[in-house]
């Protein structure tokens, strides 16, 4: 097609999810709920490890950063989802999409990164306790975190800006909730290779060698924690991490099963689901882990409930 007969694409429309108007509203309330509850939940773990002194350490510190990665992320995809999806779709325009696309790509990554940090601190926690509070310091903390955040950013900024190179001048329905990369490269009318290609090299920095250090990681605490003579000792480690494994499994799994494994014979339905896992669930779901699992955060809720109770009670 030549130049002067491409019509330049200014809006998307997202299909969002097909199904009757019932089942729209039952999937709206849903959202809406997991959503409120995503917020509510992160934003708890934020006030509570940044209020409470007992919950001032690494550990505490980097779980409010993942909430804060969680809330970017479904306040990214979900709001706009909620927005279409009583409509049966909805227009968005092309620099919303990629902005939502940047802000997408930036807290997945972030959060991938994150987790590694996460596992690299119950590794020294675990398998070099006596120098864990020299090698974790707070400014090796913070060191950490800014790095994940600026990789993060800087790799979404790379794949938005190649992703804002491509033609579109077709088409321009986006058979999904949200714009992410595969169904916007189904659509774009220019060569798509050089972003495959990018995106392949960024998914090994920001998928595979973290997937490598926390597999490495958790192999060497397995190691030492099977070195416990004691039942109870051995529970008492394997509770310490067992909370950050249990998020990184349901993180990374479905960020494989959508990125990695390979898109043959997947229905544009199931991509959807799988995507809603780690956008709209994970999230949800993340605080609950902690907080169920954690008696530190407990104790640190009954701690701000009784105080809250008592001063209510004060004349």
């Amino acid at each position: 097609m030549s130049a002067e007969n491409q019509t330049a694409v200014t809006k998307f429309f997202l299909m969002g999810f097909h199904g009757s108007k019932y089942l729209r509203l039952i999937l709206f309330s849903v959202f809406l709920v997991v959503y409120c509850g995503t917020m509510c939940g992160n934003l708890l773990i934020i006030v509570l490890v940044s209020t409470s002194r007992s919950l001032h350490t690494p550990m505490y510190f980097f779980i409010s950063q993942l909430s804060t990665c969680d809330i970017l992320l479904t306040s990214t995809v979900v709001p706009h989802m909620l927005l279409i999806l009583p409509n049966n779709g909805g227009t968005i325009t092309f620099i919303r999409c990629m902005t939502q696309f940047y802000f997408f790509c930036a807290s997945e990554g972030a959060e991938c990164f994150l987790l590694t940090v996460m596992s690299y601190d119950r590794y020294v926690a675990i398998c070099n306790p006596l120098r864990y509070n020299s090698v974790m310091t707070s400014t090796c903390c913070v060191i950490l975190i800014i790095t994940c955040w600026v990789l993060g950013f800087f790799a979404s900024f790379i794949d938005t800006l190649m992703a804002q190179m491509l033609d579109f001048c077709g088409p321009n329905i986006i058979d999904h909730y949200f714009c992410d990369l595969d169904p916007l490269l189904k659509i774009a009318c220019s060569d798509t290779y050089p972003i495959q290609l990018e995106v392949s090299l960024q998914g090994v920095l920001a998928l595979i060698i973290p997937t490598i250090i926390i597999i490495t990681s958790y192999a060497k605490i397995a190691s030492i924690i099977l070195k416990i003579p004691s039942s109870t000792g051995r529970q008492k480690a394997f509770s310490t991490c067992s909370s950050h494994l249990i998020v990184v499994s349901i993180f990374y799994w479905t960020l494989f099963s959508v990125y990695v494994v390979p898109s043959k014979g997947k229905t544009s339905t199931i991509g959807k689901i799988l995507s809603l896992l780690y956008t709209v669930f994970t999230p949800f779901i993340n605080p609950i882990i902690y907080s169920l699992r954690n008696t530190d955060i407990r104790k640190a809720v009954h701690e701000i409930s009784n105080k809250y109770l008592v001063c209510a009670n004060c004349p």
